[in-house]
């Protein structure tokens, strides 16, 4: 004998356990459950959206400050992305903006601007562009630098986000200045043997500014004078053992500077900030005066002072003809807050020879 099975479905009435349903009632169940799964699956509110919002900001800000790969294009789709940081960069002046966003140079640069431009793209080229962001800088603002407190208006070249104030303490450069002070005995005895010869440009020296002020260069825009430091042989020695002193480019010079009595120099500016000027007094009648951005200060004889000539600077010798010329020793060394590889760069670009 053989037995079957019929199933029979039932109906879903009866899968609930309840009562039959009709028609209409099952349609709304339906519905209900249909409406509670795509309230579970929508998109998060609003509040959420807000926080995703955020964050995705909050991640175009961080990405803005890594550097960007120039080989690899960026994609469309983070074109927000990349307009937010761009806009960021620009309200914070960071100094390495213009070397990442690869910005053009100003076309209405000066020749000499453009000049010296060309000279950093050279040296990047053979060399790297890293730690060229603030000379990069520089070099594009520098047409603004007419729009500089009068007070500080280097003429040639400034070098943003560098630390200024006229007179530097001797901690600077402790080493130098202690090479030089130690070796005063020295210089002056050589500067005594040039002056007695006589001063005429037949025998190495030169006029600048004022009638009343007479240069013995050694070094004059990076270049040695070759017969002045064969008259002082010690004092060349000297400035060898020097660790900072600028002597591979045009804005470094040293010599012997006198001022006679009754000679002022007017409010002046020096071409860079990137140098402080240091002064070892040889012979400092009490009638001399220096000022720096409107502090003043006296030489002393034997020891040094570190200006920074880029503020507007005046010098005067209110002394008489018994007094004798104010006499210094002055020699360029670099600002300690130029790092080596900046001062690597403006050797090449402010190469003598340009």
């Amino acid at each position: 004998m053989s037995w079957s099975l019929d199933l029979v479905p039932l109906p879903p009435c009866a899968l609930l356990g309840g009562p039959p349903l009709s028609g209409l009632l099952w349609t709304v169940l339906l519905l209900f459950l249909w409406y509670c799964y795509r309230v579970g699956s929508d998109p998060p509110s609003h509040s959420g959206m807000l926080k995703s919002s955020s964050s995705r900001s909050s991640f175009s800000r961080s990405s803005s400050r890594s550097p960007v790969d120039p080989g690899h294009s960026v994609p469309k789709a983070s074109a927000a992305i990349t307009m937010e940081s761009v806009e960021e960069e620009e309200g914070t002046e960071s100094y390495l903006t213009p070397v990442l966003s690869h910005a053009p140079f100003p076309t209405d640069a000066a020749a000499g601007s453009r000049k010296l431009y060309r000279a950093l793209q050279e040296y990047a080229k053979r060399y790297s562009w890293a730690g060229m962001g603030r000379i990069h800088k520089g070099l594009r603002n520098q047409a603004r630098n007419n729009d500089r407190p009068s007070i500080q208006k280097p003429h040639l070249f400034y070098l943003p986000d560098v630390p200024s104030i006229p007179f530097f303490p001797r901690d600077a450069h402790r080493h130098d200045i202690e090479v030089l002070e130690a070796s005063y005995p020295k210089i002056l005895a050589e500067f005594q043997a040039v002056y007695q010869r006589g001063i005429d440009t037949k025998l190495g020296w030169s006029y600048q500014g004022p009638k009343g002020q007479t240069v013995f260069p050694l070094y004059t825009a990076g270049v040695c004078v070759a017969s002045n430091c064969r008259a002082c042989p010690c004092t060349y020695r000297t400035l060898l053992s020097l660790r900072t002193f600028i002597s591979s480019n045009s804005l470094g010079s040293a010599g012997f500077w006198l001022l006679g009595p009754g000679a002022t120099l007017g409010g002046a500016y020096g071409p860079t900030n990137t140098r402080l000027r240091c002064h070892l007094g040889l012979q400092t009648p009490a009638q001399c005066e220096l000022v720096v951005g409107g502090e003043p200060q006296c030489w002393s004889e034997g020891h040094c002072l570190l200006v920074d000539d880029s503020f507007l600077h005046t010098i005067s010798h209110n002394g008489g003809a018994e007094d004798g010329p104010r006499v210094i020793f002055s020699v360029d060394l670099w600002h300690p807050n130029v790092a080596a590889a900046e001062r690597q760069a403006l050797d090449y670009i402010f190469a003598p020879e340009q």
